[in-house]
């Protein structure tokens, strides 16, 4: 069979490498998974209740509108319940929004390195993709409004991005969306929001009423820990949720996951713990690099974009060996890797391989 011409040459995405794969490929009895910006510390008590007592309807369909978690989001963001969409991940629904706009040809403009989903969906749309390059790990968004033309149909803001963690301020947001044509939309995907302290951070959904073209993108993945059951959503003007709504698949979201996500809402001192121990880690991370002497990238997100001052890719092999699985691969930083902030013994356990792992690994001069 012949497929479409546009996906032939499409990168398959790679998940990073799951434990019990690493356990018996190497035959290690331990493994620090730190690939996947997961929360280490799982999900709420209130969360895993509520997936139990699911347990008796998994014969029955779910609600295909998530009647119940839209209202519980709609009351926790202070939206509308018309303004919300639910995915299978919010990367679901990244491609339910270039399905429902691009058309092939048309453009979007997204940073260089950045959240590889936005792309590949684009591709799959037969849509053109206007890469502008990050400055300083981070979003330059004079380039980016300057890539936007007639043809532009949306502008993606990873934010913290993923993979150098770091944040676009407020203020600049602004700046960009006053300049941004009413036309174009802008989608922010703010998947690390629940971990960001810095202060200049936007409030984002406040600019709701305020920019009819800004999609906001947010994940029960991360923070809220329910990363398995797949859960995610958008917030928009609730015209654009109707038409993204149209080319949803019916029953998308599960009946676990609803009833989870809805019960972790409801726990936010879980949330305020994981964001406080998240901190802590960047911190103890951070003072770790500065003593070996290697440069990264500010984080606000779970995670930590690190120069290991050779090929990233060779670094993550030597950790693999040890039974510590981390992210390699970036092709505008090569020479880098993205670690997750796990616990603290998980985090002093990948310092002392990945000091040992730099001692014995070839420096290129």
């Amino acid at each position: 069979m012949k497929p479409k011409a546009n996906i032939v040459n499409l990168p398959v995405y790679q998940p990073g490498k799951p434990v019990e794969e690493v356990k018996r490929e190497l035959g290690l009895s331990e493994v620090i998974k730190l690939a996947s910006n997961e929360n280490p510390y799982g999900c709420s008590p209130k969360a895993k209740e509520a997936i139990v007592a699911e347990l008796g309807n998994l014969s029955v369909y779910p609600d295909g509108s998530a009647a119940d978690l839209t209202a519980a989001v709609a009351s926790h963001l202070g939206v509308d319940k018309k303004e919300i969409i639910f995915g299978c991940g919010s990367d679901e629904v990244i491609a339910l929004i270039t399905r429902a706009f691009l058309l092939p040809g048309d453009e979007t403009v997204m940073a260089d390195q950045t959240f590889s989903v936005y792309k590949t969906n684009a591709d799959i749309e037969g849509a053109i993709s206007i890469e502008v390059p990050l400055v300083d790990g981070k979003h330059d968004l004079d380039a980016m409004l300057a890539a936007v033309n007639d043809k532009t149909k949306i502008v993606w803001v990873c934010n913290p991005n993923n993979p150098t963690g770091t944040i676009v301020g407020e203020e600049e947001l602004v700046r960009f969306l006053d300049a941004v044509p009413s036309h174009v939309m802008v989608v922010l995907d703010e998947a690390y929001n629940e971990f960001v302290t810095d202060a200049s951070y936007p409030q984002s959904m406040k600019l709701m009423d305020r920019y009819k073209n800004l999609v906001i993108l947010r994940t029960f993945s991360k923070i809220y820990g329910l990363a398995a059951l797949r859960i995610g959503y958008g917030v928009a003007q609730a015209e654009v949720i109707g038409l993204i709504n149209r080319v949803r698949e019916p029953f998308n979201t599960g009946r676990p996951a609803q009833a989870a996500a809805a019960a972790a809402l409801r726990d936010q001192a879980f949330v305020n713990e994981c964001r406080r121990l998240n901190a802590e880690g960047i911190s103890y991370l951070q003072k770790e690099f500065d003593r070996l002497g290697l440069n990264y990238f500010p984080a606000h997100g779970n995670f930590i974009l690190v120069d290991v001052r050779t090929s990233g890719k060779e670094v993550f092999q030597h950790l693999l060996y040890k039974g510590i699985i981390v992210r390699p691969g970036f092709e505008r930083y090569p020479n880098y890797i993205r670690v997750s902030v796990g616990t603290p013994e998980q985090n002093q356990a990948f310092i002392g391989v990945l000091e040992q792992v730099l001692r014995n690994v070839k420096t290129p001069v």
